[in-house]
């Protein structure tokens, strides 16, 4: 299997303190990756660097192809390409509330990719109801449970078709029975060759749903 993600000797600092120190890993087409450890070890700083969200200070991380160099976060005219390659999940969601589950799931599309409503939309409703939330394209954020609107940022997310998935403690608001169906999406997601980075404290979901665990520690 290919890597679709490599993360080489990642290191963050704010100030002087280290956030993240000399994080390694690969994640391959068709894996699902638990990156796993106590809060504040730095999990969703090393998401959020991979999808250039955050600066680093030492390593390298290469996204299908596309490298990132430490330093200052580049602006985003310089990454469109690395929109196209990766998707983030939030742990919140991070659902525009003003905005309908098809109009999220519409936006970087047509705003960042520069799609039409009509294209934009078509991709939209497919996503969703692959997610079983079709049914819910025109409520509201604030009218989903919790587990309908991770689904919608999960389409949110898979709206650019990106090879490579970071999602932030998905099981955190979520029942038994929810995190097993999330489960069932992820391994569904990996079995259509895309790779999985998932940050979680969650041992037991870990355990049943991820091909391999990296372990962080302070």
């Amino acid at each position: 299997m290919s890597a679709l993600l490599v993360i080489d000797r990642l290191s963050v600092r704010y100030d002087s303190r280290h956030v993240l120190r000399a994080l390694s890993l690969e994640v391959a087409s068709g894996e699902i990756v638990a990156l796993m450890g106590p809060s504040g070890v730095g999990k969703s700083t090393a998401l959020r660097a991979v999808a250039a969200l955050q600066p680093f200070d030492d390593g390298r991380i290469v996204v299908d192809g596309f490298a990132l160099a430490p330093g200052p976060v580049p602006p985003e005219s310089r990454l469109v390409k690395l929109r196209r390659r990766v998707g983030l999940v939030f742990q919140a969601h991070a659902l525009f509330a003003h905005l309908t589950a098809l109009d999220n799931v519409t936006l970087a599309l047509r705003h960042g990719l520069g799609q039409s409503r009509s294209d934009a939309e078509a991709v939209a409703t497919k996503l969703l109801s692959s997610l079983d939330v079709g049914a819910r394209a025109t409520a509201w954020p604030s009218q989903l449970s919790g587990g309908e609107a991770q689904r919608v940022a999960i389409a949110r997310a898979l709206a650019p078709n990106p090879p490579l998935l970071l999602m932030d403690e998905p099981t955190a608001a979520l029942d038994p029975a929810r995190r097993g169906a999330l489960g069932t999406t992820l391994r569904q997601l990996s079995k259509q060759g895309r790779g999985l980075l998932i940050a979680t404290h969650d041992t037991e979901f870990a355990r049943a749903h991820a091909d391999r665990v990296v372990q962080l520690t302070v």
